[in-house]
C-alpha cells in the first residue's frame, strides 16, 4: 500500500516573476487551477513584512477563489496575525523572518521564545485554522512546541539539502529522529525547504512525515519540464497518493 503524502506547492517565487513587471502576469490564480488540476494538496505563500514577492491582496483573492487550502508562511507579528485572523486560510506556518535574507535560513527558535509563542499562539485556539511552527530538526525545539500546545511542525531540511552531494546521513538521522520524536508527542510532522529531485526521496521514505512543502526548485525547474511535467515527476518520486 502506498504512503499517503500530501504536497504543498509554495507559489511565492511566481509572485517574484510576476512583480519583475507589476503586471498580472504570471497570473497566481491561473497557476493555482493548474496545481488543482494535477492534484497537489495544497498551496503555500509567505507573506514577508516587506511584501517582496506575494502582496496583500494575493493572499485575500487565493482565499476567496479557494481552488486550494492555503497554508500563510507568516512571520509571529501582530500585523501578520491580524491579517490571518481575518483571512481564516486553511493553515498557518510561523516562520523566522529577517528583512535582509534572500530566504528563511533555519528554524523558529521555539525555546527561546516560550513565553511570547505561547501567548502569540493563544488567539488561534478557537479558529480552524491548522497552526505549525517551521523548526530545525531538534528534539528540544519540538519538545517546546507541545509544551506550548502546537501540534504541528514542519521540520527545516535546508541543511540536509545543502550538504546531500556530500554527506548528509547525520542530517538525515536529525529529521528521522525529529519526524519520530514528532509521533511519540502526537505531533504532525511536515518538512520542506531546498528539496528536489535528488534529494527529496529520502526525506518522503520517512514514515513520520506527512506533508511537503516545496517551492523554488518545481518553479523553476518549470523553466525546462513545464509546470505540469515538473509536478508530476516530484509526485511520482514522493510516492503521491495522486500517482
Amino acid at each position: 500500500m502506498k504512503k499517503k503524502i500530501r504536497l504543498g506547492v509554495n507559489i511565492d517565487h511566481v509572485a517574484t516573476l510576476r512583480n519583475a513587471r507589476n503586471e498580472n502576469f504570471p497570473d497566481l490564480i491561473r497557476v493555482v487551477d493548474l496545481l488543482n488540476k494535477n492534484n497537489v494538496d495544497l498551496i503555500t505563500v509567505h507573506l514577508r513584512e516587506d511584501r517582496r514577492h506575494i502582496k496583500d491582496h494575493d493572499v485575500q483573492e487565493l482565499r476567496k477563489k479557494n481552488l486550494l487550502p492555503l497554508n500563510l508562511e507568516m512571520a509571529a507579528t501582530d500585523e501578520m496575525k491580524e491579517i490571518c485572523l481575518k483571512t481564516q486560510p486553511y493553515s498557518c506556518c510561523i516562520v523566522p523572518e529577517r528583512r535582509e535574507e534572500l530566504t528563511t535560513e533555519g528554524g523558529l527558535d521555539v525555546k527561546n521564545q516560550l513565553n511570547y509563542l505561547g501567548e502569540f499562539v493563544q488567539d488561534f485556539r478557537n479558529t480552524k485554522i491548522k497552526l505549525a511552527l517551521f523548526i530545525d530538526p531538534e528534539i528540544d525545539q519540538i519538545e517546546a512546541a507541545s509544551r506550548i500546545g502546537v501540534n504541528v511542525v514542519e521540520i527545516h531540511t535546508g541543511k540536509y539539502a545543502r550538504c546531500f552531494n556530500d554527506d548528509h546521513e547525520y542530517e538525515l538521522k536529525r529529521i528521522k529522529d525529529a519526524a519520530k520524536h514528532c509521533e511519540k508527542l502526537g505531533i504532525d510532522c511536515h518538512a520542506g525547504h531546498g528539496l528536489n529531485y535528488e534529494n527529496v526521496r529520502k526525506i518522503a521514505l520517512i514514515p513520520n512525515v506527512t506533508e511537503l512543502n516545496v517551492g523554488h526548485f518545481l518553479i523553476s525547474n518549470s523553466v525546462f519540464d513545464g509546470l505540469e511535467g515538473t509536478i508530476k515527476k516530484f509526485m511520482k518520486i514522493i510516492n503521491h497518493a495522486s500517482i
